[in-house]
């Protein structure tokens, strides 16, 4: 290669320095917090290689050249957290290493609008599930003690105490080591595609990363458009040889009613035993929520204030009741001796506490009986008044006393035999699912985690981004969030299996609430949320700073849960539901989609019904959310092959209730990076008036440098989606790849 001489240097850099002036100047317009210090960053080594350049030192222009890629890639570092709704301290919480993507493309008038990829990893793939396995084991220990505490049991029972302990014991022993092994675990913050299948991590949801795109336009402000990608939950260890969960499930519970016989035990429904490990869940709150309300009676009549003492023996009487009547729903509703004879005591022990406690036999105008009177009579309200004076301060506490002291008494006997009876139906049913139940546990475990991680990432990432949007704020405590999950799984062979696993997952969700709640300290140790519960019921708290704390909604600051609604639509795309579609069954599909659709449509008429219309985010297309249900409504019941419009009616209609975006196929890396791309340019062309010309030049820009190429070479070590020319027929056009991009790769 011939020396450059020096005008052809000069004539040279001159060109590097214009194309870095040019890439500064792109993002002064779409970064407003660019720095000066950030400008001399990128040009010190275009200088510099500028001056050593005419020192004669022509070689080292390839290291200028790889420096100043070093340099705008920490420019860039700097500037990817860039959000006016949330500060950088919240976004380096859970998110962590970022992959940029910066493209100019032309709108319809001529003009430009500037567009940066965003792709990041989150840390909760890790941390939720730790923290699930850590909450499992508890719990199953806990069911182990139970078992033991109840005491002496025939031969029979005690030989199926024993086998259902060793089941126990097996799950606990696993999930440990699970458990053990993550903990070992350094590097990347996601699982990938070709892990799957690995023992150690099945339990961490596949290829979790979040996607965001922000549009810089002319006279407009900056609009954010984030979807989470992640391979659908399910359980690729155990395999799908049998099915999915949904298909297990619906198996298991039709053949339980024979185990029953077999084992000599009642057959209980899912609803009762779930009620029964609800009352087990509630039995530990109880005896401290009694205890709570006792002591703010005894403060009411210390400070002898009728209002407080008529407030807090009404709260007191209302739990109590509520209490039974939880317990004398799930005894009435099970047709067992045992199991009738601890309701009797239940309802004769709690009733005589709560009569005790309002009908005190001290005096026949009691302070007590009179103030439950009144409690029920708000036409009265002058009694109360008119009879304080006949009772002294010491009189209130001395009759007060022995009746709280009673009452407490006895919620530990009701507490104990509730516990007991409902640890013996809990038998029964573990008894007659050996082993069976416990390998559909363990595999709803681990699909459940998934989607759980994958939930809460999306909840962070929706929080942080309208932390300062009162309106979206005031939905999210009145009514909740909407969680869309586009699936593009076929319905036929394994992938069958994945999409029957990944319903149940979604569904599982409806158990899952959430808390915002004030972090000790600005630490990110103290920032990641938590998971807390049992497998009926969790809660993922989220922390903030003190800071961003106080600007929440009073209703959100006292802890108030934050629901979310999980909705799944599934359209198979590939060569895979061609065969399905011809020869095969799509019925599951059609259902997921018919009754998911009503869920969203409920969804929607309880948010239109407390918040108003104005609240909801306001986008270029005029079609409104109503027409929008109606469309996807008819698409659901339509029968048409591949029909995609149904994803991205959904996916409008998602992003028009301030919902979250998730995209999942069997990998979250190829399908899945085919339909991000076309629902971004999409969105492009829809709302940011992006020149039909350049939609296609758009799409093949970002499928062939974008982040998603970026994403498949994080997962298998090389630049190609896993498809073949074959395969690719099948799909329907826009979801094509452009030439050069693909190949028969280890996925």
């Amino acid at each position: 290669m011939g020396s450059i001489g020096t005008g052809g240097r000069s004539e040279f850099l001159n060109a590097q320095i214009k194309h870095t002036c040019v890439l500064i100047c792109v993002y002064v317009c779409s970064i407003p917090c660019l720095t000066f210090q950030d400008i001399l960053l990128y040009l010190r080594p275009v200088v510099f290689g500028y001056y050593l350049c005419f020192l004669g030192f022509p070689v080292l222009l390839a290291c200028c050249q790889i420096l100043t890629v070093e340099a705008f890639s920490a420019i860039q570092s700097r500037l990817l957290h860039f959000s006016p709704p949330a500060s950088p301290l919240l976004c380096c919480t859970v998110f962590r290493n970022p992959v940029c993507k910066v493209y100019r493309f032309q709108t319809m008038d001529s003009k430009w609008m500037l567009v940066r990829e965003q792709m990041e990893e989150c840390t909760l793939s890790f941390s939720i599930p730790k923290q699930l396995l850590t909450l499992y084991i508890q719990e199953d220990m806990s069911r182990v003690q139970d078992l033991r505490d109840l005491g002496e049991l025939s031969p029979h029972w005690d030989n199926l105490r024993k086998e259902v302990m060793i089941q126990y014991g097996g799950i606990i022993s696993s999930y440990q080591e699970t458990l053990a092994e993550l903990d070992k675990i350094s590097g990347p913050s996601f699982k990938p595609s070709c892990c799957k299948a690995q023992k150690p991590l099945e339990f961490i949801p596949i290829n979790l990363h979040t996607q965001r795109m922000r549009v810089t336009c002319p006279k407009k402000t900056d609009a954010l458009y984030d979807i989470i990608t992640v391979g659908a939950p399910a359980a690729h260890f155990q395999g799908f040889k049998s099915g999915g969960l949904q298909r297990l499930l619906h198996r298991y519970d039709a053949e339980k009613k024979s185990f029953s016989t077999a084992y000599q035990c009642i057959y209980y429904s899912p609803e009762h035993t779930a009620k029964a490990q609800e009352v087990l869940s509630t039995m530990s709150l109880l005896q401290p929520l009694i205890t709570s309300l006792a002591g703010q009676l005894l403060q009411a009549a210390r400070e002898r204030s009728s209002a407080g003492l008529r407030d807090a023996l009404k709260n007191l009487s209302d739990k109590v009741r509520q209490h039974l009547d939880l317990f004398a729903f799930l005894f009435l509703s099970c047709h067992c001796l045992f199991i009738t004879f601890c309701q009797q005591q239940l309802q004769y022990t709690i009733e005589g506490a709560v009569i005790t406690l309002v009908r005190s036999p001290i005096r026949q105008h009691s302070l007590l009986n009179h103030y439950f009177t009144v409690m029920k009579s708000s036409s009265r309200p002058k009694l109360v008044n008119s009879h304080l004076p006949s009772f002294s301060s010491g009189d209130w506490r001395e009759q007060l006393t022995p009746v709280v002291s009673r009452l407490q008494e006895c919620v530990l006997v009701v507490e104990e035999q509730a516990k007991r009876a409902m640890t013996f139906v809990l038998l029964q049913e573990a008894a007659c699912s050996i082993p069976q139940g416990f390998l559909l546990q363990q595999r709803r475990d681990v699909v459940f985690s998934q989607a759980l991680a994958a939930m809460a990432c999306g909840f962070v990432m929706r929080l942080y981004a309208g932390m300062r949007d009162k309106d979206f704020l005031k939905q999210l405590h009145l009514v909740g969030l909407v969680a869309q999950f586009e699936s593009l799984l076929s319905t036929y062979s394994e992938e069958i299996g994945m999409l029957e696993d990944m319903e149940v997952g979604i569904s599982d969700l409806q158990r899952v609430t959430f808390r915002i709640t004030e972090a000790k300290t600005d630490d990110l140790s103290d920032l990641q949320p938590l998971v807390c519960g049992q497998r009926d019921h969790f809660t993922v708290e989220v922390p903030l700073p003190q800071v961003v704390f106080k600007t929440l909604p009073q209703e959100i600051k006292e802890g108030k849960p934050l629901r979310v609604y999980p909705v799944l639509f599934n359209v198979g795309i590939n060569e895979q539901q061609t065969i399905a579609e011809r020869f095969g069954d799509i019925s599951l599909q059609e259902r997921i989609n018919q009754k998911n659709f009503e869920t969203l449509e409920a969804y929607y008429k309880s948010l239109s019904e407390k918040v108003p219309v104005e609240c909801l985010p306001c986008f270029q297309t005029q079609t409104d959310v109503k027409g929008l249900l109606e469309t996807l409504g008819q698409n659901v019941v339509t029968k048409k092959r591949k029909n995609v419009e149904i994803l991205w009616v959904a996916g409008a209609i998602c992003r028009r209730l301030n919902g979250i975006r998730f995209t999942s196929c069997k990998s979250a890396k190829d399908r899945t990076s085919m339909s991000v791309t076309l629902e971004q340019c999409a969105l492009l062309r829809d709302e940011h008036q992006l020149s039909k010309d350049f939609f296609v030049r758009a799409l093949d820009c970002m499928r062939r440098e974008g982040c998603r190429i970026e994403n498949v070479q994080k997962n298998i070590r090389c630049r190609k989606y896993a498809f073949n020319m074959l395969q690719l027929m099948a799909f329907p056009k826009s979801y094509r790849p452009p030439e050069g991009t693909y190949g028969k790769v280890d996925s």
